[in-house]
Parts: C-alpha cells; sequence; structure tokens
C-alpha cells in the first residue's frame, strides 16, 4: 500500500489535523543509508513530521528540519516541501541501543536531550523563516509538539512512531498532528485528550493495518471529522549531476585542477539519497573552460 497524508478539520472546523503513513517512504531512508533500527526510528519519526509540517506550506514552498542533539546519531536533516516529497539523513546511521524500560527504541539516548530543533522555512520570499527551540526530550514527537507551542504559538499534538523488523527493514511508520484553534472550547479539549490516552502506539496502529482518515478517527471520533483531501507521499531528491556540476565549478580553476591532476576526476555523493556522480577528466576539463569563457 502506498504512503500518503490527508488534511482534516474537525470539531465544525475548530481543530485542524494531518495524519500519514510513511513506512515506504521511511523504508526507502533506511535502504539508502543502512541505518540500524535505533537511528532508523529517529530518521523516520523526523521525516514523518516534516512530511506534515511541509503539508501545511503552499505552492513551491519548502522547508528544513535540524534535530542536533548530542547524542551519538549526530545531528539529522530533513528537507520537505508542499508536494508530499521529503529526504533525509542522519549522520552516524549505524547507531542501535537494547530497547529501553518501555520496551520501545530508545531514540531518546541516540538523539540525546540536550541541543536544538531547528525548522527553516522557504516561503519564497526574500528572507527565509527560521523557528528554533530546545530539544525537550529527544524522542522527537514531544520535541515538535514543544515546538509549535513555542515557535509558533499553535496548541498541537503530534505523535510519531516507527517499527523495525528484526532485519532491519520498516515495518510501520506514520503519525499525526492535531492543532487546536482558535476558539476550541473546553469540551472539545477534553475529548481529543481522552482519546489520545487511550489509543494505542501509532506505530502499533499501522502495524494493524489503520489509514491516515481512520488514525483520525480514532483521536477524533468518526462523527467529527471532515477530511478535506489527501496526497501522495513519497521520499525523492532532487540532487543531479548537474547541480553538483555546478558546485565543482563554484571551487573555482586551483581546485579542478588539483582534481585532474591529483586524482584523474572526481566523485561526488549526495548527502540525502547517497546517489554518487562520477566527473572524467574532460568533464572537469570542460568546467574550467566554462569557467574562463
Amino acid at each position: 500500500m502506498n504512503d500518503y497524508l490527508v488534511r482534516a478539520l474537525a470539531f465544525e472546523g475548530s481543530v485542524r489535523a494531518f495524519a500519514v503513513r510513511t513506512t515506504g517512504t521511511v523504508g526507502e531512508a533506511q535502504q539508502r543509508h543502512q541505518t540500524w533500527p535505533t537511528a532508523s526510528a529517529a530518521l523516520g519519526r523526523s521525516m514523518t513530521a516534516a512530511v506534515m509540517m511541509g503539508a501545511m506550506l503552499k505552492g513551491d514552498d519548502k522547508l528544513t528540519v535540524k534535530v542536533e542533539g548530542n547524542g551519538p546519531i549526530g545531528p539529522m536533516i530533513i528537507d520537505s516541501n508542499a508536494k508530499g516529497e521529503v529526504r533525509g539523513y542522519v549522520t552516524n546511521p549505524q547507531v542501535h541501543f537494547d530497547l529501553n524500560s518501555v520496551g520501545k527504541l530508545d531514540v531518546r539516548r541516540a538523539v540525546g536531550t540536550e541541543g536544538t530543533l531547528t525548522i527553516v522555512k522557504d516561503l519564497g520570499m526574500r528572507d527565509f523563516f527560521t523557528g528554533q527551540v530546545p530539544i525537550v526530550s529527544g524522542e522527537i514527537a514531544e520535541d515538535f509538539t514543544y515546538y509549535y507551542a513555542i515557535s509558533e504559538q499553535v496548541p498541537s499534538s503530534v505523535g510519531l512512531g516507527v517499527l523495525v523488523n528484526p532485519d532491519n527493514s520498516i515495518l510501520a511508520a506514520g503519525g499525526f498532528i492535531i492543532q487546536l484553534l482558535p476558539g476550541t472550547d473546553d469540551e472539545t479539549i477534553t475529548i481529543i485528550e481522552e482519546h489520545l490516552n487511550k489509543m494505542e502506539p501509532v506505530s502499533k496502529l499501522i502495524e494493524r493495518g489503520l489509514t491516515p482518515e481512520e488514525l483520525l478517527f480514532e483521536i477524533l471520533g468518526k462523527e467529527n471529522v471532515q477530511i478535506l483531501n489527501e496526497m501522495p507521499v513519497q521520499f525523492e531528491c532532487n540532487c543531479s549531476k548537474n547541480r553538483f556540476g555546478s558546485a565543482i565549478i563554484s571551487l573555482g580553476e586551483s581546485e579542478i585542477r588539483d582534481m585532474i591532476e591529483e586524482d584523474g576526476g572526481a566523485e561526488a555523493q549526495c548527502h540525502f539519497c547517497m546517489e554518487k556522480y562520477n566527473y572524467s577528466v574532460n568533464e572537469l576539463e570542460s568546467f574550467i573552460d566554462e569557467i574562463n569563457s
């Protein structure tokens, strides 16, 4: 079943909601980066949050999520956009620990409990919007919840989950974001809190086969939800040989001549998708010609 995201309103428009299944998307990231289970859970949760945040954008807008904790996986960088496309990487992908005290992957230990969560939005204007908050738990979902409360001042509940198979492949991944709009009454808030307290972990619900729509029905009550639309979600990288070629040209003639004389060519690798691009001596010499033309 393909990954997709749904947008919804609930309780007569007083609540905004997003839910997504990202099993295949996180699975592709796991394969490309060969992440071990705990690193997979951290990166997968972050990518799931980022793709829902991207769905709140419009047109060609895009954003970058940076999770920079003091744990051994190092910084994670995730890009997403308004089209359901997301890509991401973790600095140290081969990190894994025993399950924590409640039997879950120990994401907090991998990410760390000190550091920052930064969101940079490119809304097509001269300046980017940047919001940054301290990491409050390292479990990712709580950190995004805190980001919304502090940086965007929108009361939100963020749920994220990733289950990993014994062979390191991704069994289930997905999440939700529930946001209270101005004027939400106390009764509605109480209903949502009660449902959140009773529900199973989101990863378990996705493993059981619940769709993104059904996730929202679990949290908000089917009778209260109005599904607005859905959107396919996928791992997508916009790197290319031409883009890396432009980066090599920007290094200047001297650097390129060193590549020719010392290495007999050049190789570039994308951090996000791990794709490699090779440049022959002839190609590098053509870059020099371009610089001097």
